[in-house]
């Protein structure tokens, strides 16, 4: 079957269905820029790590180089790794409802298309990468492996969530390899401490597929879980706040970060109250408030470096 260029069933009634052409707009699904809460998951543990860097640092703040440079490069690299997942996900995407009018199951861009627009954007993100020391361009290639191996997950293990998390919190790392060419046991607990809050969030994510999830054989954490989600929640949450609160200790942060820490805590306690498994558009939109409560972290690391106390 064949749709129309249109929208996909989760994103309507945004820029690319808009003011985009056309012709452009199924490769801007493709790179899901017209849902970037993704890109700004990705994004955010990069900016943690570079404010986390320049409190460790006793500077006034991140580069603000850096921070423009991971801005670009998340959006590139996350379009890249989503058009690779759509290659390899293409027949699986067709036989669930929400994914069936992505643009290669729908047969808006052909695969070998969908391809050649992966090449470019993994080309703009080298062009960002290489401007960065040479311990964190290897540590950048490093990741691809992550990201290569990520869709295949769900096929073979209900955690591909971990997977995931392993692949989105790279970030974690990056930004303190940037600003200090090593990693240290910071970088290392940020990075820990990311991989918690990503498990949590996805499988908020996961629940709005789990019924046919289950009927085409796609495992998921949601569907490991189950009733159980909250309290599992609650788990990885607690587990996501104590080891950013060790990196932060590590790292040297003071009031400021504490504070940030705690609105953290508070909104992904919120986030748990306000879950309703049973309702696909309240998942949706409870994890896409992720992107807030990393935001609320990153402006407390910002602060902390700011004004020092």
């Amino acid at each position: 079957m064949r749709f129309a260029a249109g929208p996909v069933a989760d994103a309507t009634g945004n820029w690319v269905d808009t003011i985009a052409p056309s012709w452009l707009r199924p490769y801007l699904r493709l790179s899901r820029l017209d849902r970037p809460i993704g890109s700004w998951l990705l994004l955010i543990p990069c900016w943690w790590s570079s404010a986390l860097a320049a409190v460790a640092a006793h500077a006034r703040g991140p580069s603000p180089w850096h921070i423009v440079l991971f801005f670009i490069g998340a959006f590139a690299m996350r379009g890249a790794g989503c058009t690779w997942n759509d290659i390899v996900d293409r027949d699986l995407d067709g036989a669930v409802e929400r994914t069936a009018s992505r643009p290669i199951p729908s047969g808006q861009v052909s695969v070998v298309r969908a391809a050649l627009f992966l090449l470019l954007q993994a080309l703009i993100g080298f062009a960002v990468l290489i401007t960065f020391n040479a311990f964190t361009i290897g540590l950048g290639i490093a990741s691809l492996a992550i990201v290569a191996v990520y869709p295949f997950m769900k096929r073979i293990t209900y955690w591909p969530q971990i997977v995931l998390g392993l692949a989105f919190s790279w970030g974690a790392l990056m930004g303190w390899a940037a600003a200090f060419a090593r990693l240290d046991l910071p970088a290392v607990l940020l990075y820990a401490g990311s991989i918690s809050w990503v498990i949590g969030y996805d499988t908020i994510y996961a629940h709005q597929d789990r019924e046919d999830d289950a009927l085409i054989g796609i495992k998921s954490t949601a569907l490991l879980f189950g009733a159980r989600t909250k309290p599992m929640l609650a788990l990885f949450y607690t587990f996501a706040v104590l080891l950013i609160s060790a990196a932060g200790v590590a790292a040297g942060a003071g009031l400021f970060f504490k504070l940030g820490l705690l609105a953290f805590a508070a909104h992904l306690v919120w986030q748990i109250a306000r879950l309703d498994i049973a309702d696909p558009d309240n998942c949706l939109k409870v994890f896409k408030s992720d992107r807030d409560a990393g935001l609320i972290l990153f402006a407390g690391l910002l602060l902390d470096a700011a004004f020092r106390i």
